[in-house]
């Protein structure tokens, strides 16, 4: 006869536990301290999710577990670090600890590691949005030029110049979130 299956374990409730956000302190060296804050920033994503993705598939982490080599990890300087994670991936990275003797530290610092591939890729796409923005900013300082233009011809208060008005705000507003943008991403440069 078959065994019935746990009411709880199957339950929209037990589901959404997983999903509760908790607090966890680690400590890790300080690359991949600013590796976890530079892919969530790139990837437009939160830090939990990002955590979600590289420690919840618990294949991976037990492949992973094999490339540790503790006396290595010991040697790197850490710092202690708060983040927030789901309940279901502090469970995963608690029972994959216990089962190999691991400790968590050992399995998160390693874990991001994987992130190098992606910050890498992420450096050569830095690099020819910067070479981009030069190009996108003339093109944003000749709409103005063009502005200006229409507005000494036609006055300020012509309906045309209003509309182009909008156009030139939408625009700047464009231009100043570009920026900002490569501002944060000059962090990649020193990674």
């Amino acid at each position: 006869m078959p065994k019935p299956l746990d009411p709880l374990s199957s339950s929209p409730m037990f589901d959404l536990r997983g999903r509760q956000s908790v607090r966890a302190t680690f400590k890790l060296s300080q690359k991949a301290i600013d590796a976890i804050g530079l892919v969530a920033l790139h990837m437009g994503i939160k830090q939990k999710s990002l955590f979600d993705h590289i420690i919840e598939d618990t294949g991976a982490l037990e492949d992973l577990v094999q490339t540790i080599r503790l006396p290595q990890f010991k040697k790197i300087p850490r710092r202690q670090k708060t983040f927030v994670m789901s309940r279901r991936t502090i469970d995963a990275l608690s029972t994959i600890s216990q089962t190999y003797d691991m400790p968590r530290d050992a399995l998160v610092e390693y874990a991001v590691q994987k992130l190098e591939s992606v910050i890498q890729n992420e450096k050569i796409r830095h690099t020819e949005r910067k070479k981009l923005a030069a190009e996108v900013m003339a093109h944003f300082e000749k709409g103005e030029q063009v502005y200006r233009s229409v507005v000494n011809t036609l006055g300020k208060d012509d309906p045309f110049c209003r509309h182009l008005a909008r156009g030139i705000h939408a625009a700047r507003k464009t231009a100043e979130d570009l920026q900002e943008f490569l501002q944060k991403s000059q962090v990649l440069e020193d990674f």
